[in-house]
């Protein structure tokens, strides 16, 4: 049984440095071999790649571009008349995940982007959620249909992601492990799979042993925080992650779990959370 992976989301992790090259080195010292991030898209490739390469770091995982972020964007996946820009914004991600081809740094394994976060989106100002929700999710299967067919030419998996209406984002449309499923299922592509972070299916549904059993064949990525205050796993809240570490390991889960937090203690002590 093979020990569990850590990576570290540096959009959250190191913010006290003011860009990604530098967090990607800071998170090489402390002990991470891989790490995330939502967006990089301020970098130039080019940039990125250096830093890696210099810090020998796998990058693992990056989200599609938001959107417009003034407006209110989140994401454009499920979002009704949007779809050219969503496919844009895919071609972007597709670009960047194509440039870290660090296969130089770690001769051991391939080391390019191979998961993007396809962003689903939020519902639009003023909508009822229950009104635009069965247009909402063939949009988003059209769109992940058709990412599927892009990714799996470069060799990439695309992930959905479920965050919490209850604290989070109230009006992100994709909120439960279950409505992920369900679409997933429609989409029917294999190279289309589920992101579980820990902490949203905690806050919307809570029964994680066995939404993890569940669902386990369909997840691609795995992300933890504590609840409810999001920060390290084992600082105090309301999960075991002791306990669910095992469950993860006794399944045989070998991804990377994100370490998507925000950290109290310093540097040294991202690392401190480790599989009994």
């Amino acid at each position: 049984m093979a020990p569990l992976k850590f990576c570290a989301n540096i959009s959250w992790l190191f913010t006290e440095l003011p860009d990604f090259s530098r967090r990607m080195s800071a998170a090489a010292q402390a002990g991470f071999q891989a790490v995330e991030a939502a967006w990089l898209y301020d970098t130039e490739p080019p940039e990125l790649r250096r830093a890696a390469r210099a810090a020998g770091v796998e990058v693992v995982l990056i989200n599609t571009p938001p959107g417009d972020v003034e407006a209110g964007d989140l994401g454009l996946g499920a979002v009704p008349g949007r779809e050219s820009e969503f496919r844009q914004g895919l071609e972007m991600a597709v670009k960047y995940a194509n440039s870290l081809d660090l296969v130089e740094v770690l001769s051991s394994c391939l080391c390019s982007i191979s998961r993007i976060h396809l962003m689903a989106g939020r519902v639009p100002v003023g909508a009822d959620r229950t009104a635009v929700a069965k247009e909402m999710e063939a949009v988003f299967v059209q769109n992940l249909s058709y990412a599927a067919d892009v990714l799996s030419k470069e060799g990439i998996i695309g992930l959905i992601e479920p965050i919490n209406t209850r604290i989070t984002d109230p009006r992100y449309f994709l909120d439960s492990p279950h409505q992920a499923a369900g679409i997933l299922e429609k989409v029917g592509k294999p190279n289309i799979k589920l992101q579980m972070d820990i902490f949203h299916w905690q806050i919307m549904d809570g029964n994680l042993t066995q939404n993890i059993h569940k669902y386990f064949p369909m997840i691609g990525h795995i992300q933890i925080a504590q609840v409810p205050g999001r920060n390290e796993p084992d600082s105090a809240g309301e999960l075991n992650y002791s306990y669910l570490f095992n469950t993860l390991e006794n399944l045989n889960y070998q991804g990377y779990i994100g370490c998507e937090y925000k950290p109290q203690g310093r540097c040294a002590f991202y690392l401190t959370v480790e599989p009994s």
